[in-house]
């Protein structure tokens, strides 16, 4: 009896002691009113809600990223209403967007989180912060942009890549990478082999629905919500991290804003693009978790 009782004991401390890594995580189905939010959870600890870019579905983050995170956090990636595996009708506006990250943590009973976003991601993590800042403890924006109109435009390789319907390594090399440097074009391949990974794969975002990022972006460079003078007021930490060649969104625009937030620290990584998480996804890490558990403001 006293070896089946140890028996019974290692294997439930061995099933507890496995978790899934990010490649491994399943799909799984938020109820929200009349539809039905996707995610993917993985870690434990404080919850951290990452929005994604343009196109992207639950496949698109590097699982070593998503892992790194994982270590000390509760990591959630999840798709826009409407878009890939989540049903409903895409919204129109970025505010639309937003909620979906609050109604995703009311569904998962989740009271306040870190935000993170990347591209328009970060679009969506800014206005999660500065639309419903009670939920938000700090906010981690990557390869993204202010609020409103800005000065420096994304280059048009940018634009005439991201809408090739499948990418291959040579294009995500352009698109989130710098393809200038030998060191950023041999993370791409590495990179794109980790998310390769993956057997049990998420749908892809249509093409005909591409229209509603559209409409995302034209309403959040509108900004009808103030959200880029509520940045100059918030208490809530922001992190953004850039890259020096960021075909898509040149962090000079954030240089313009820098004495006018009072709260948010900028990083430049060299030789990196769009993507800098993909390229560099520990070190990446450690900055965010150094500024997660380094900075509070008052709130």
């Amino acid at each position: 009896m006293k070896n089946r009782n140890l028996l019974l004991l290692f294997s439930s401390l061995s099933a507890g002691a496995v978790d899934l890594s990010a490649s491994e995580s399943k799909t799984q189905f938020a109820e929200v009113g009349d539809h039905k939010i996707a995610y993917r959870s993985v870690g434990t600890g404080d919850p951290l809600i990452l929005c994604s870019r343009f196109r992207a579905n639950l496949d698109d983050w590097d699982p070593a990223f998503l892992d790194a995170l994982a270590k000390k956090y509760k990591v959630i990636t999840f798709n826009y209403k409407g878009l890939a595996s989540s049903t409903g009708h895409p919204h129109s506006d970025i505010l639309g967007f937003a909620k979906d990250v609050t109604d995703l943590a009311d569904a998962l009973k989740i009271k306040k989180f870190i935000v993170g976003g990347w591209s328009l991601g970060g679009w969506v993590a800014q206005i999660v912060t500065t639309e419903f800042p009670e939920r938000v403890s700090h906010a981690i924006l990557i390869g993204t942009k202010p609020p409103g109109k800005v000065n420096y435009p994304l280059e048009e390789i940018f634009l005439n890549t991201a809408y090739i319907p499948d990418y291959t390594v040579e294009h995500e090399t352009i698109l989130f990478f710098d393809p200038t440097s030998k060191i950023s074009r041999e993370a791409a391949i590495k990179s794109h082999e980790r998310i390769a990974q993956r057997k049990d794969k998420d749908p892809k975002v249509k093409p005909e629905l591409w229209e509603f990022y559209g409409k995302c972006h034209d309403d959040y460079e509108k900004d009808p919500y103030g959200a880029r003078q509520k940045l100059m007021t918030t208490k809530i930490p922001i992190l953004v991290i850039s890259a020096h060649h960021e075909i898509c969104f040149p962090p000079e625009n954030w240089f313009e804003l820098n004495q006018k937030l009072p709260t948010t620290q900028l990083i430049i990584i060299p030789q990196t693009g769009h993507g800098p998480h993909h390229q560099y996804p520990d070190m990446v890490v450690s900055y965010i978790d150094n500024f997660i558990q380094k900075i509070k403001y008052d709130q």
